[in-house]
């Protein structure tokens, strides 16, 4: 059987608009809004997961979805970067920075490496039950990368390369070893059927892949 997995991201919160490492800030009004309105553009499922994180916790709850937190989920420990932006951390490890964004192993922050996050996405993505069925997960915009990654037998380095947007979604289907990827989804909300069922046809299409 096929797995059919729908990655989603969270909405706008302090540390993405500010290009941060997340410290578990919730959504902001606006992100938490823009949520809502598009629960309808989001399919049943069989299963819904969440990274842990309090971002992605509340924007399953705002789309609607019963979504269980998975720790395999969470996204990457940044140790003492936790908190921060891009642009301080930088200011002040100038070369720690740059071993970070060069090289998949380096963990010069303390946590974990980007290679790291991948295995351990990669290990729940190729976990998933041949019966899954439909999988729905909001997850942290670097575990997205992760799983694509490991999804396409990219190097690990290629992450630095997908930039994930909010609420947007992408979709895996497959199983272990043997993944397919739709990207680039953007996540709308359902139109009112029209008289000639364009509309109704048209959100039916985007949510039965």
């Amino acid at each position: 059987m096929t797995v059919r997995l729908t990655l989603i991201s969270p909405a706008t919160s302090g540390a993405l608009r500010d290009v941060g490492f997340d410290d578990d800030s919730p959504l902001d009004p606006e992100g938490i809004a823009r949520a809502e309105s598009l629960a309808s553009a989001v399919g049943p499922s069989s299963r819904a997961y969440s990274s842990p994180s309090a971002r992605c916790r509340r924007t399953a709850e705002a789309l609607g979805l019963p979504a269980e937190p998975v720790t395999e989920l969470a996204g990457c420990a940044m140790g003492r970067w936790r908190g921060q932006t891009l642009a301080a951390v930088a200011a002040a490890e100038e070369s720690a920075v740059g071993a970070w964004l060069s090289d998949p192993t380096a963990a010069p922050h303390g946590g974990e490496s980007l290679r790291e996050l991948r295995v351990r996405v990669g290990a729940w993505l190729d976990g998933l039950r041949a019966d899954s069925g439909r999988v729905t997960v909001v997850a942290e915009p670097d575990v997205i990368r992760a799983a694509l990654v490991h999804a396409l037998g990219a190097p690990d380095e290629a992450a630095w390369r997908l930039d994930v947007r909010p609420l947007t979604a992408v979709h895996l289907s497959g199983r272990a070893e043997r993944w397919n990827l739709l990207v680039g989804d953007p996540l709308e909300p359902a139109q009112p059927p029209t008289g000639t069922g364009q509309a109704a046809g048209r959100f039916h299409s985007r949510n039965s892949r």
